[in-house]
């Protein structure tokens, strides 16, 4: 299965090794295992469903941590070089391209298959 899941929270340097085609920056889940982004939980069987097959383009979900974590400005993937604002954020590595919360629900399908 082509998609795939950083530790939760991700370690930012594992990233540089990444070898799949997309990056998806995703909310950790919370202690009862449940997303606590809303965003996130409204397109997750959309990202399952683009990335989940095995003939589907590699992805990787990465967690940036608990609510808390993410608000703080200092978050380590609001800087260079992610620069993510907002989760969900799905990444095109090899362009740099990316889908942003509501983006993601309409534009998925056309966005991975360009």
């Amino acid at each position: 299965m082509p998609l795939h899941e950083t530790q939760d929270p991700a370690d930012p340097t594992t990233l540089k090794d990444a070898k799949e085609e997309y990056l998806v920056f995703y909310s950790s889940r919370d202690e009862t295992g449940n997303l606590w982004c809303p965003d996130c939980v409204a397109v997750d069987d959309a990202i399952q469903q683009a990335f989940g097959p095995a003939e589907a383009p590699s992805a990787l979900i990465v967690y940036v941590g608990q609510r808390a974590a993410w608000k703080s400005r200092s978050n380590v993937f609001r800087a260079a070089p992610w620069k993510v604002d907002s989760v969900p954020t799905i990444v095109r590595v090899k362009d740099g391209e990316r889908l942003v919360d509501s983006e993601i629900a309409h534009k998925l399908a056309a966005f991975v298959h360009a």
